[in-house]
């Protein structure tokens, strides 16, 4: 690793100095679940890198701050990681039109979504997005209130299918997908 790149802890620190959430280093090995010894070799890690300054408040205590090499490494992880999920959520929503479409494909015109999460958010655009009006569904919190109708397309954890209910587990079914696996 190039002496200038920022690894996964350092990089933790400099999101908790650019965020002012550390006062002094006991905060911030709080914050980063390291000891003091281990926060102090970073912080001079990131001073010598020249990625925090530090400034003398009195005699006594200090105050941390992100120069702008610190700033700006911040805002290029950021944007970069900010990218990586628009592109994994992108992926996602193609992996949920691929499932749907072979529901379609087999006569289902009728969903029920289980559960209110952001999956269940990108379900609903994506029955938009593939079959305007030639489909529909319901947004359903508990599975005993779903119909035989149609298929639940579950999108939480620890549901429990009864027996004639035409059910998917929508976080399984995407976690079989290598791609997204890859890009966790």
């Amino acid at each position: 690793m190039s002496p200038d790149i920022l690894n996964e802890r350092e990089f933790e620190l400099v999101n908790i100095v650019g965020a002012k959430l550390g006062a002094n280093q006991r905060d911030l090995s709080r914050h980063l679940n390291l000891s003091l010894g281990m926060t102090n070799m970073l912080l001079r890690r990131l001073v010598t890198k020249g990625y925090i300054r530090i400034k003398q408040l009195d005699h006594r205590k200090v105050e941390y701050l992100l120069t702008p090499k610190g700033f700006s490494e911040k805002m290029r992880k950021s944007v970069n990681y900010t990218l990586k999920t628009i592109n994994s959520i992108g992926l996602i929503k193609r992996n949920l039109s691929r499932i749907l479409k072979d529901f379609y494909k087999n006569g289902v015109r009728k969903f029920y979504i289980l559960g209110m999460s952001d999956l269940g958010g990108l379900i609903e655009m994506a029955i938009h997005e593939n079959f305007k009006q030639d489909c529909s569904f319901v947004h359903a919190q508990e599975i005993s209130s779903v119909m035989t109708d149609g298929v639940v397309l579950i999108c939480r954890e620890g549901v429990s299918i009864p027996s004639g209910v035409k059910a998917v587990n929508m976080i399984e079914e995407l976690a079989k997908d290598e791609a997204l696996v890859g890009h966790g």
